[in-house]
């Protein structure tokens, strides 16, 4: 069983293209919500999130998601720290995840798979692009938040231009039609 990464910058359009895969039936995982599972679940990161954080950083509803963003995307070493924890975490997800599936491949969606040295797990790799322009855009409507903190989310991750290089498959997503059409073929080569 082939295990693909699928990747790209904040708004690049990774979530619509994971759903691409779902409805052909292929196995896929996705790292952003099996982070904030182990976030909200696993009682070790809890207590480490806790313990660096404050308690207060959970709210009855779970983790206080927008707070933590305040302290995280503008300060390196907090993002590291975090990083350390969940990553490690969501790795095993990920594995215990692998072994449960039967097909010819599985999708895994991951914000940062190049910025953590992640390609070496995967048997290939997808990457999708899109003018910055239109990423934030589409960031600013879906999550309703300014440019800047888009910008700031941004800064931490890999330009398209250092990512281009690492990737198997690159798929432009400027237009959904011509995305899907280019999906269709990389999934097609997949199979085989």
């Amino acid at each position: 069983m082939k295990i693909v990464g699928l990747t790209g910058g904040i708004g690049s359009g990774k979530s619509k293209a994971l759903t691409f895969f779902k409805n052909k039936g292929i196995p896929c995982y996705q790292a952003d919500l099996a982070g904030h599972k182990v976030l909200n679940e696993n009682p070790e990161v809890k207590a480490k999130v806790q313990a660096y954080f404050g308690s207060e950083i959970y709210t009855s509803k779970g983790l206080d998601r927008k707070a933590l963003g305040k302290q995280v995307f503008n300060n390196q070493e907090v993002l590291q720290f975090l990083n350390g924890i969940v990553h490690p975490a969501v790795r095993l997800d990920f594995q215990n995840f692998i072994e449960e599936q039967q097909a010819p491949f599985i999708v895994s969606e991951v914000a940062i798979l190049f910025e953590n040295g992640g390609e070496k797990r995967y048997d290939k790799i997808i990457l999708l692009t899109a003018p910055e322009a239109l990423r934030i855009e589409r960031v600013m409507a879906r999550d309703g938040v300014s440019e800047t903190e888009v910008r700031q989310r941004m800064q931490n991750q890999w330009t398209d231009a250092q990512k281009i290089p690492l990737a198997d498959y690159v798929i432009d997503n400027t237009d959904w039609t011509t995305t899907e059409n280019e999906l269709e073929r990389v999934y097609k080569e997949l199979l085989q």
